[in-house]
């Protein structure tokens, strides 16, 4: 086996992330046959090198991958020193230690990935990579396209200029006094969708992520799980040239299940519909 650098295995061995261990291995808890290594960029034959942290033997374990239908109330954390409910309260039956694959606010819901995969978690959340997240949005009150316009161009945040996004505009409903909208953006910063609104002074009544990287949470239930298929994590791979393993522990006998009414508009305007089973065109093409 050809040889990988130290942070590299110890993520991929599902202990931390590939950030996590390099903290490791600077702050001295990392051993290779015997010996504390203390300085990044070393590497390892994983196929005759022994590896401890804090004295314990780690080995690549296989690898789980999971969607998951978030509910509000709960943060995206492996533990909360507050006490509050954690999205890892909903996955006590899984035996492998798995983490979330970036993260949802405790007032949004939908779908949230979770696997030990560090490579394919680390390609997975870079923009580099351009894998879309979908999100949809009910915001009080009447939404002017001059502001999905500008939303769809990319607007200035305090951390830069958002990237051009996709968007669908639902309609007004006068009944809830909500506009339903669809974002659809491949970066992961901090609460963007929220911000991309309010900056426009929209407040943001329910945000949910309906779809990551072609997956959506079809046939889930709020606060349900269930393993990937094959097909879906091999589409994941792809989009992240990622090459898929017989370490995959994934399941390939279910039917993928395309998500309902899902049509792709260009980056470079909004588009109104009154109706989701309506035919939907952007105001301009690719």
């Amino acid at each position: 086996m050809e040889t990988e650098r130290l942070q590299k295995y110890i993520s991929r061995c599902g202990y931390v992330s590939r950030r996590k261990a390099e903290e490791l291995i600077v702050a001295g808890k990392v051993q290779v046959n015997g010996r504390f290594i203390t300085e990044l960029g070393v590497k390892i034959n994983p196929a005759i090198d022994r590896v401890k942290i804090d004295g314990q033997r780690i080995e690549p374990e296989t690898l789980e991958y999971y969607i998951f239908n978030k509910p509000k109330g709960s943060i995206t954390s492996v533990g909360d020193p507050q006490g509050r409910a954690t999205v890892m309260d909903y996955l006590k039956d899984i035996k492998t230690r798995v983490y979330p694959v970036g993260r949802l606010d405790y007032n949004t819901e939908g779908l949230l990935l979770f696997t030990n995969d560090g490579a394919l978690a680390q390609a997975l959340m870079h923009p580099s990579k351009g894998v879309t997240k979908t999100y949809e949005v009910k915001l009080k009150g009447r939404v002017l396209d001059e502001h999905l316009e500008a939303l769809s161009q990319g607007i200035e945040l305090e951390d830069g200029v958002t990237s051009p996004a996709e968007i669908v505009d639902y309609g007004f409903d006068s009944k809830t006094n909500t506009t339903t909208v669809e974002i659809t953006i491949h970066e992961g910063r901090n609460r963007q969708v929220r911000r991309m609104f309010e900056h426009f002074k929209y407040s943001v009544y329910n945000l949910k992520r309906i779809a990551y990287g072609g997956l959506t949470l079809a046939g889930l239930k709020r606060g349900a799980y269930r393993k990937l298929q094959g097909e879906e994590l091999r589409q994941l791979k792809a989009l992240c040239k990622l090459p898929f393993s017989k370490h995959d522990n994934v399941e390939d006998h279910k039917r993928v299940v395309p998500r309902d009414n899902k049509k792709q508009f260009g980056r470079s305007g909004a588009t109104r519909s009154s109706n989701r089973n309506n035919q939907r065109r952007p105001k301009g093409g690719r």
